[in-house]
């Protein structure tokens, strides 16, 4: 602990030396071998060494915790195919109220959490597992519910331990990876959202066809006991997997401590002396570009509403139900590796704009098809476009906004936060899209999918061109390191 305190110590210090000297870095840096935006490659090998040891611990854990943590969350999509409503007397719109109930519990989690996480009161390593720990038994308890009131409570709690988890991996990414790197990393971070969509439904299938109603259980009870009981062994090996900050992660040696340290000081644009976690959130609120990107990202995940419903919206295609839910596998598996490839390219271009007009047009066109015609190839062709094309953008604007507001790390944290939690309250409403009144060509949900899609390119234009203004002015001022856009 007097080790961790002298590293803490000594990172508080370095963040005010490097405001007093990293404009000259960069100015001897940046212009000469940067590109638009000052953000230079990696050519150092002790550099590209780290960011390889970097990858291999990190990325594979924070993969693991996500594809868990979503697993856990959307099994009552599959639940649903297996008489969970029948089962728990649901009518009406409960069954979405209780879809939705998750994400209130979401609201009231993901900003203190990320403010906890700054502010080096907490060791990330321990916190994250921990929160891991607490979704698990949350989760594993779903099994136990008997009515709607005991599902609506389980489902509010599940959404208060799982709510630091996202906002958390992505402050943790921002801590140890450059503009040119982030969006990578999130596309490999988010690919474990869209491959828990697309393998939940096979999990679910064979979790069905083996145990449904053995040793006095339904399928859909001993489906949250396994994803529970996984989930909690998983925790349990993260504690020693995930990092903690640059200055203080116990598995990089002193020289690679300072280094990651380093790389990302000089990659930050505007940087500023750290003044706290409370300032750190009131210097995101007063940003009014925080607005657009929320905005753009509450649009954003809005179009992905289906999600939720993705069982249901193949479903209608009119195949059984072992069918539909092997269906739903192929259309997440293309979209978690076009989405990283998508990362890939917004990396090494350093650019986002055009990769999320061209994705969410696609995303756009396929929202029209699905609401437009019952034919069977067209419909299915469909769920291929809108699921590629708006999985694929989340780790372009969560770069954006890392790398936009990251003046400080205690104002990347909340920026982050505040954007995932306000840009999550659309999970809130937009489950009410999906009546089964509307089926199935859920022309409702469709076509207000595809008004989010064209908002979220119309928001990244605007975006555009606020911080193409912006570095005009930088560049007066004599910066060499600028926004990317």
């Amino acid at each position: 602990m007097a080790r961790d305190n002298h590293d803490l110590e000594k990172d508080s210090q370095c963040r005010v030396d490097d405001v007093a000297t990293l404009e000259k870095d960069e100015k001897a840096e940046g212009v000469m071998n940067g590109d638009y935006s000052g953000a230079v490659a990696k050519t150092d090998p002790k550099e590209i060494a780290l960011v390889k040891k970097l990858d291999l611990r990190i990325m594979p854990t924070l993969f693991c915790m996500y594809f868990l943590n979503k697993l856990d969350q959307n099994a009552i999509a599959n639940a649903r195919l297996n008489n969970l409503e029948a089962d728990l007397k649901l009518v009406g719109s409960e069954y979405n109220t209780c879809i939705s109930i998750l994400y209130v519990g979401y609201l009231f989690a993901q900003i203190p959490s990320n403010m906890l996480m700054s502010s080096n009161k907490v060791r990330p390593s321990l916190y994250m597992a921990g929160c891991m720990m607490a979704w698990a038994i949350v989760a594993t308890l779903t099994a136990l519910v008997k009515n709607y009131t005991d599902l609506v409570v389980v489902r509010f709690f599940l959404g208060i331990v799982e709510a630091p988890f996202y906002p958390g991996a992505l402050y943790i990414l921002s801590l140890f990876y450059t503009r040119k790197e982030i969006a990578t990393r999130v596309s490999i971070l988010y690919a474990g959202n869209i491959f828990a969509t697309s393998f939940s439904g096979l999990i679910a299938a064979a979790t069905f066809a083996t145990l449904d109603n053995k040793h006095g259980m339904h399928g859909w009870q001993w489906l949250f006991i396994i994803e529970g009981v996984v989930t909690f062994g998983v925790a349990v090996v993260a504690v020693f997997l995930l990092p903690d900050h640059p200055l203080t992660t116990r598995w990089l040696t002193e020289e690679q401590r300072q280094l990651a340290h380093d790389r990302i000081q000089r990659d930050t644009v505007g940087l500023e002396a750290s003044k706290g976690a409370r300032a750190g959130f009131m210097q995101a609120i007063r940003d009014p570009r925080l607005y657009v990107l929320l905005f753009m990202q509450n649009m954003h995940l809005s179009a992905t509403s289906f999600n939720q419903f993705f069982p249901t919206v193949v479903s209608s295609l009119g195949f059984n139900k072992t069918i539909t839910l092997v269906l739903t596998c192929p259309p997440t598996l293309v979209a978690g590796a076009v989405g990283i490839g998508i990362g890939i390219s917004s990396g090494k271009f350093n650019e986002r704009t055009w990769h999320i007009t061209i994705m969410m047009g696609i995303a756009l066109v396929g929202f029209v098809i699905s609401a437009v015609t019952l034919n069977v190839a067209a419909r299915y062709v469909s769920c291929f476009l809108f699921a590629s094309g708006v999985y694929a953008v989340n780790s372009v604007i969560l770069g954006w906004v890392s790398a936009t507001l990251g003046q400080t790390s205690e104002k990347k944290a909340s920026s982050l936060s505040i954007i995932n939690m306000l840009s999550m309250a659309s999970f809130i409403y937009t489950p009410y899209l999906y009546p089964k009144s509307d089926g199935p060509k859920y022309v409702i949900a469709m076509s207000s999918n595809a008004s989010f899609a064209f908002a979220t390119i119309a928001s990244a234009w605007a975006l555009r061109v606020w911080l193409t203004v912006q570095n005009k002015r930088l560049a007066s001022e004599g910066k060499s390191v600028f926004y990317a856009y």
